[in-house]
């Protein structure tokens, strides 16, 4: 049996930040104006008059200071509250692809692969921009591969859920190089008018190169366990989709845009995706003592704070569990690749780590991974 390898890595991060105190004061400024228009409503009792976000309400809630996003005027707009990405044309590159295209180039400079050596393209994200012809199609003639591509979407999911297919595939031989890339533009599902989760989201792409652990050109991270479950809830939702226009009224509804109970999530999510991570190990013969990082799923400081603890046995290590979301937010399945990429240089030969992401679905995604060479 062929053993897969991670041999590279890449991240895209788009050049717009919003801090915290700049959405906070757009949002206020749009509750302001919501408020003062149903004044009258508010009085009588009719309907519940917006409430002011700030900073310190974020951080606390999430751990978030910032994030990264494709356009910010639209985001910032209080009349708008949603970014301004213009259309394309068809002879173009889909703005998703674009971004696709800048990680996986700096994937396969670090694995010293040329994009002509890759035989399978996987885009693996939360949302896709169009139905078909698939992005990862696209993104496969852009950047001159061969083989085939496909577009997968487990939300939150989909990048452990695309590496164990490129894994998969790796092993049983029917793929040479694969690349698994993760373009979110999570900004455009978000509902910025939303004081509940307005600050959760940020835009970003992820790629990751995966072939034979024998071809690696140098250091690498051998994959020895991928593990992927799932389990229906409509705790986390976006009921957008081509069925829209289907509809007799095509209104603005709330539940076109990102929702979750967070509540239930939490209570949910978490003690599935510790038990799963823990099985995972035990199956391999793996004990967490032996562990020296865990990438997990941004979503929250305090949920990765309470699956470290589950998985460890013990309140982690500075360093151990390493956390991007304060500057990128929640980057949905990009994030666990962004913490792996940006934390993982210092990893010694025999080191071991976990890959996990999580969310919409229920889904939960882990890979075990340990640095050769």
């Amino acid at each position: 049996m062929i053993q897969p390898a991670i041999t590279g890595s890449g991240v895209f991060t788009p050049d717009n930040i919003i801090t915290n105190d700049e959405l906070v004061a757009a949002f206020n400024a749009y509750a302001d104006r919501v408020n003062a228009e149903n004044a009258n409503a508010i009085a009588v009792g009719e309907m519940e008059a917006v409430p002011h976000s700030s900073s310190e309400f974020i951080v606390s809630a999430s751990g978030i200071e910032q994030r990264y996003v494709m356009d910010k005027e639209g985001v910032l707009d209080p009349a708008r509250m949603f970014p301004r990405l213009d259309p394309r044309p068809d002879d173009a590159p889909s703005i998703m692809a674009e971004m696709a295209v800048d990680a996986i180039t700096k994937a396969l400079a670090q694995a010293g692969r040329d994009a002509s050596e890759v035989d399978l393209v996987i885009c693996a994200a939360s949302n896709h921009e169009r139905a078909y012809p698939a992005i990862a199609v696209e993104i496969q003639s852009l950047i001159g591969a061969g083989g085939f591509a496909f577009d997968m979407n487990v939300a939150c999911s989909s990048a452990t859920f695309g590496i164990q297919a490129a894994a998969d595939m790796v092993r049983s031989g029917s793929v040479r190089c694969a690349v698994v890339v993760n373009p979110e533009i999570c900004s455009a599902h978000l509902e910025w008018r939303d004081r509940d989760c307005h600050f959760i989201f940020g835009d970003v792409a992820t790629a990751v190169v995966i072939e034979p652990d024998a071809n690696a050109k140098g250091a690498h991270f051998t994959i020895h366990g991928t593990r992927c479950a799932t389990e229906f809830s409509n705790n986390i939702r976006n009921n957008n989709g081509f069925l829209r226009r289907t509809r007799d009224q095509m209104e603005d509804r709330r539940d076109m845009q990102f929702m979750q109970n967070g509540r239930k999530v939490f209570k949910e999510v978490l003690p599935m995706v510790s038990a799963h991570i823990l099985g995972h190990l035990s199956d391999e013969g793996w004990d967490a003592d032996s562990l020296k990082r865990l990438w997990l799923h941004q979503a929250n400081n305090t949920m990765n704070d309470f699956i470290g603890k589950k998985v460890l046995g013990r309140t982690p290590e500075p360093g151990e569990q390493p956390n991007i979301l304060q500057d990128y937010a929640n980057t949905s399945s990009a994030g666990s690749i962004i913490a792996f990429s940006k934390y993982s240089d210092d990893m010694k030969p025999g080191d071991r780590g976990v890959i996990c992401s999580f969310g919409a679905g229920y889904s939960v995604g882990s890979v075990l991974i340990e640095r050769t060479g």
